[in-house]
């Protein structure tokens, strides 16, 4: 079992309280300051602020819920109930990551990275790994076996090798090519960009998916072998390039680059989209998006944005 140092559990900890601050709207500019001077001093505070936005991510339904019914109306005890529930929000995902997230093969991988971030390298033998947001890989080239333990991970294997793409549902044997793999709900996307690869469940038979396809590798079997979704793969060169495509496909694709909470209204995801997205400034994104669609962004704070239909006005 692994165990974690006191200064790594307090790290967690400040990190929950900073989120519980920014969340309240009652930050100021010297404890922005301050925060970014923690994050900066230190690896471990850096690593424990990642986890922390990412899980506070998941735990947005009541501070949601009662930001809409309070921060709008002037009434101080409506605002403090706000705040302290804020406070319990992201306290309670604090427990839960200093006994759960903490020790987490993630946390140990060979490669990985933050929310936001991407990584390559090149191995001894010249497989090409590129690992997206929050992400993480161990990589055994003794076996020449890469386990894919969180996100996703691209990889292009020299034409004379073989690779095994080990996943909780399975593996995935590579030969002379380049696949992409995700984990998502309950199986693994693999995409296969060129050569072809062989999927095997845990339980079930091996399904050969060839290059410009891709399927889903799930414990008890391999599912529909469709055509490739190119625009998914746009993220090893930096961008996502879409034509004519739902906002809301957008939307989804942009929420795993940004630290904190991104929301929008439900209609907004009707809305077509064409255009090239950088994935190194999604703010930058955002405000282009409603530079030319009929939306408006609402920052509460640094880690909490909301997209909103824009009004019309004669």
């Amino acid at each position: 079992m692994t165990t974690h140092s006191p200064e790594t559990r307090e790290a967690v900890r400040a990190a929950a309280h900073w989120l519980a601050l920014l969340d309240s709207g009652d930050a100021s500019e010297s404890d922005l300051l301050r925060l970014a001077k923690w994050r900066a001093s230190s690896s471990l505070h850096e690593d424990a602020w990642q986890k922390a936005s990412l899980l506070r991510q998941r735990f947005t339904a009541l501070p949601g819920a009662l930001a809409m019914a309070t921060l709008d109306r002037p009434d101080t005890g409506r605002r403090a109930l706000l705040k302290q529930a804020l406070g319990i929000a992201a306290l309670l995902p604090t427990a839960w990551l200093v006994s759960r997230e903490l020790p987490l093969e993630a946390w140990a991988a060979d490669m990985r990275t933050s929310v936001g971030e991407r990584r390559q390298v090149l191995l001894s033998d010249g497989t090409f790994v590129q690992l997206n947001t929050d992400s993480a890989v161990n990589i055994d080239m003794n076996v020449r076996r890469l386990t894919l333990i969180r996100g996703e991970v691209a990889v292009k294997v020299p034409a004379n090798l073989n690779l095994t793409l080990q996943v909780p549902y399975g593996q995935v044997a590579l030969g002379g090519g380049e696949a992409c793999l995700r984990l998502v709900d309950q199986a693994c996307r693999v995409s296969v960009a060129d050569g072809a690869a062989s999927l095997q469940p845990l339980r079930g038979p091996a399904r050969v998916v060839q290059a410009g396809q891709q399927a889903s590798l799930q414990v008890a079997g391999v599912g529909l072998v469709t055509a490739l979704d190119e625009w998914l793969l746009g993220w090893r060169e930096g961008v996502l390039r879409l034509d004519d495509r739902p906002l809301g496909e957008l939307l989804h694709e942009l929420r795993r680059y940004r630290p904190g909470v991104l929301r929008w209204a439900p209609e907004l995801e009707r809305l077509r989209v064409t255009g090239t997205f950088r994935l190194d400034d999604i703010d930058r994104v955002l405000a282009l998006l409603a530079a030319s669609l009929p939306l408006q962004v609402q920052t509460r704070t640094r880690y909490w944005v909301s997209l909103a239909a824009r009004e019309n006005r004669a």
